[in-house]
């Protein structure tokens, strides 16, 4: 039997946790348990993987901190902006470096810019319809200016998205127009607080980081940082919770089944960080082909979806129901719509009306989970026992996050369904209802549904086109209730993030935006 690379570095991670139980954690060394991006390119991906490299390895010009989280200059000093909301000027720190000692100028970021916009992947989506690579400019060494096309409400708060790289380091590393990402993929081109060790890169598996000193924020706030974080992939939620508890691993993923909290809790060795988040819980149906393509088997399956089910016996409480796609204590949700409750009796209801329409409910439908996160299956089992309860048959498919979002740039290709999170890329209602129901977003991941309707995709654009709050927010509104009524998928709830950590970390931070993963803050004792 052959042995993936992924399932290799499973077994590593799984051969330290066995060889070192009962041992010393290792001085001087985090050992965290998430999993690595897939690309180490921040211009290329942008999802929960990438936000715990990036935040470390690079900076932004602004970033969110704090529970609720606040958007700080970062790089930037402060900003300006025109009346019309069409430009904008950004003024910079002098004296931040790169991790090579290079000076960080205004060129580096007019290129980060340019470069995004140019690979037109994830981090650039909220950009590409408002922003030309040629209306970046920097008229002087720490200036940066933006014209854009039409004015967008979620510009400055999607800010944060693009990291700063080293044009100087990148382009000498340019191939045949790649912008340089042939070579970023396993490279690092940052100023952060931490640093890529070179050569640790393992695809999906490894990777090591080590602290910057020469962070432009410096560490006397900090008398004990930690000197070098090892990622190491974790097959299973509960091999990361076994190194915990036996000091071979000293921080987990943030999707604790909550089962293991009480462990975790009694351990000498290991405490439970719990935060409040932005994070939804997601059961996503792909509209653009049947069965999905009628609102009648998707109504079906989200009043067959036990929702206080899961969320007080699976989840012991640690979640609140959001029947919809925009968190409930965001502005642009709206509070008038309840969404669907569990009721099997509506179900067959609907289950009738679907077969009157040709669907026939023994033809299997398959659910993707993520196999290394143990809620994803949780769900999974409890949906398909109650499916099956009215003679629906659903297959649970065991998957990874890196093969599900690669599927989801088709609609031929996207699962049928597929169960994840929507975290805090930026806070916004676009980075929820925005940019998973508008259709020109089609082939990314956080727009797999395939969902289409002109009405909403109107809302969506008049929404972003607007400056002031109060104006966009009953926009977002309306477009939330009517992909609400449309059952675009199944709305579960908002995360309660759990992670075990060890005692011998303090400092802790969460903010919504990258789960708690910044390390700057944290201190290390042993």
């Amino acid at each position: 039997m052959q042995i993936t690379r992924r399932q290799g570095g499973a077994l590593a991670l799984a051969t330290l946790v066995a060889a070192r139980a009962g041992q010393a954690a290792t001085p001087g060394v985090l050992v965290r348990s998430d999993s690595p991006p897939a690309n180490l390119d921040p211009h290329l991906l942008y999802d929960v993987p990438m936000m715990g490299y990036a935040l470390n390895t690079y900076d932004g010009l602004y970033r969110y901190e704090n529970n609720p989280p606040e958007l700080l200059p970062w790089l930037a000093t402060g900003h300006t902006a025109s009346a019309d909301g069409l430009d904008w000027e950004f003024r910079l720190r002098d004296g931040v470096k790169f991790h090579d000692g290079t000076a960080l100028t205004a060129e580096d970021v007019v290129y980060s810019f340019r470069r995004a916009l140019a690979l037109k992947r994830a981090p650039a989506s909220a950009f590409l319809a408002i922003l030309k690579p040629e209306n970046v400019t920097a008229p002087d060494a720490l200036t940066v200016r933006f014209r854009l096309d039409r004015a967008y409400g979620p510009f400055l708060a999607a800010i944060p998205i693009i990291a700063v790289v080293n044009s100087r380091l990148v382009r000498a590393n340019e191939k045949d127009g790649d912008w340089g990402a042939g070579w970023l993929a396993s490279n690092e081109a940052g100023s952060g607080a931490y640093s890529f060790v070179p050569g640790s890169l393992t695809t999906l598996e490894k990777l090591d980081m080590v602290r910057f000193e020469g962070h432009f924020l410096g560490w006397k706030d900090n008398p004990n940082p930690v000197p070098r974080i090892a990622t190491r992939a974790a097959k299973e939620t509960s091999t990361g919770v076994l190194g915990l508890l036996n000091g071979s691993i000293d921080w987990t993923d943030s999707y604790l089944p909550t089962d293991q909290l009480e462990q975790i809790e009694k351990s000498r060795v290991a405490r439970v960080e719990k935060a409040v988040s932005m994070r939804t819980f997601i059961i996503r149906m792909n509209n653009s082909r049947a069965p999905f393509s009628s609102i009648n088997v998707r109504k079906a399956f989200a009043h067959a979806f036990n929702y206080e089910g899961f969320i007080q016996e699976i989840l012991k409480g640690y979640a609140d129901r959001n029947a919809g796609p925009v968190p409930n204590a965001l502005w642009g949700a709206p509070k008038d719509a309840p969404g669907y409750a569990y009721d099997l009796d509506k179900a067959k209801h609907f289950l009738k009306l679907a077969q009157a329409e040709g669907y026939n409910p023994k033809t299997p439908v398959r659910i993707h989970i993520q196999s290394q996160l143990e809620q994803t299956n949780q769900a999974a089992q409890l949906f398909q026992s109650d499916l099956q309860s009215i003679g629906v048959n659903l297959r649970i498919v065991a998957d990874t996050w890196a093969n599900i979002t690669a599927a989801t740039g088709k609609p031929d290709t996207s699962p049928e369904m597929w169960i994840h999170w929507v975290s805090t890329y930026f806070v916004d209602p676009e980075n929820w209802v925005g940019q998973m129901y508008d259709s020109q977003f089609h082939g990314t991941w956080k727009a797999s549904s395939y969902y289409r309707n002109a009405r909403v995709d109107e809302l969506l654009r008049q929404a972003r086109s607007l400056v002031v709050q109060a104006e966009r927010a009953p926009l977002y509104e309306e477009a939330t209730r009517l992909v609400m009524a449309d059952c675009a998928d199944i709305w579960v709830y908002n995360t309660v993030e759990l992670r075990g950590v060890s005692r011998r970390l303090s400092g802790y931070r969460f903010c919504p935006a990258g789960g708690g993963a910044e390390f700057r803050w944290l201190q290390m004792q042993g």
